[in-house]
């Protein structure tokens, strides 16, 4: 990586205004210190902050390339990791999913007047190798073969069939992404961070028969397992992803450090890696939004619109998901997802009696 390229970087991230996590941490005297560091991989400082850099309205703004960047720039990744997930230090428990077998999530809205879709879903990273920028066409390859001889082997509710993106017509593609079912390539942030190179080689979805349970294959994160259904039947959406993945992991090994948990290429998705979600309906607390934050901030909650990140909502339609997901298990993630969602839906009924 050329000096002037880091130099540049440097200089739009520290003269600029940001409210990311990345202009928040990296002091001068950090820059200094990190700037001629490399990983085994080939990855560089640049590699790191190149898209909160180039993108000054990022909550984050850094994307670790390969596993060994959470050593090599542990100075700026540890207190960017703690910052977001609220933790003292870099330090998470053993996985845990729960007593999977007898898990009994009540229904939070039997009605169906406020949850609209409940989804959870896991990332995984392949063990052995690098993640994007510095991930080569060939190794894309080498994991999409890997995963789609695992995904294959499953059976019942979970049978299904792996569509390649490199294949498919464009028709069949834009089907998949209005069903919500395939991944696209527009998120500007990852543009940057490399996520989308090489593009459609080796990417992919594997879908169920049933349509409730999907795989995206090398989108940003190796792999996004994905468990979903209408309604509000977390019990269910819960159990089917976590068998499923438990499959896969006796097939397929990921990537996994004592300290941080599973890996991903983002810092804010370490840990767990698990994100548990309803779309939720909300017209009166949307018209109240200082209750709304506070509500959110008490359980840990994020916002998004209905399309992901960097999107708004529709017709007062959020995306509610767990924010943190290091420094607690699986199963506190999804409880914490659901205990939130609780108190929001109390308050919507509230605020309508009025």
């Amino acid at each position: 990586m050329e000096c002037n390229d880091l130099e540049d970087l440097w200089r739009s991230i520290s003269t600029h205004t940001s409210n990311s996590l990345l202009k928040k941490h990296l002091s001068e005297e950090k820059y200094i210190h990190l700037k001629k560091r490399s990983t085994k991989y080939g990855t560089t400082l640049a590699d790191v902050i190149r898209s909160g850099c180039k993108n000054l309205d990022s909550k984050v703004g850094v994307y670790a390339c390969d596993p060994e960047s959470y050593k090599v720039f542990k100075d700026l990744l540890d207190p960017i990791i703690c910052d977001y997930h609220r933790v003292k230090e870099v330090n998470h428990p053993k996985c845990d999913y729960g007593d999977v077998a007898k898990l009994n999530f009540r229904k939070l809205d039997e009605a169906e007047n406020y949850i609209i879709s409940t989804r959870v879903r896991i990332g995984r990273c392949h063990k052995g190798f690098s993640f994007p920028p510095i991930l080569t066409n060939v190794q894309r390859k080498e994991m999409e073969e890997i995963i789609v001889k695992a995904l294959n082997t499953l059976e019942g509710d979970l049978k299904g069939a792996y569509h390649s993106l490199e294949s498919m017509s464009r028709n069949e593609y834009q089907q998949l992404v209005d069903d919500h079912i395939m991944f696209r390539d527009d998120n500007h942030t990852l543009r940057d961070a490399g996520g989308y190179d090489g593009w459609p080689v080796g990417r992919g979805v594997y879908l169920n028969n049933k349509k409730t349970f999907i795989v995206w294959v090398n989108e940003g994160d190796h792999l996004r397992f994905i468990s979903m259904e209408k309604g509000s039947d977390l019990s269910s959406v819960y159990k089917r992803l976590i068998f499923a993945l438990q499959q896969v992991e006796m097939k397929v090994e990921f990537a996994y450090d004592d300290k941080r948990g599973f890996l991903s290429n983002c810092p804010s998705n370490l840990g767990t890696c698990l994100r548990a979600s309803v779309h939720l309906k909300m017209p009166e607390l949307e018209r109240c939004q200082e209750i709304l934050n506070d509500i959110c901030e008490r359980h840990n909650l994020q916002l998004r619109g209905v399309n992901g990140e960097h999107t708004e909502s529709a017709e007062a339609v959020y995306d509610v998901s767990n924010k943190r997901r290091l420094g607690l298990t699986e199963y506190q993630a999804v409880c914490e997802m659901y205990n939130g969602v609780e108190e929001l839906i109390k308050t919507e009924q509230q605020l309508e009696e009025k």
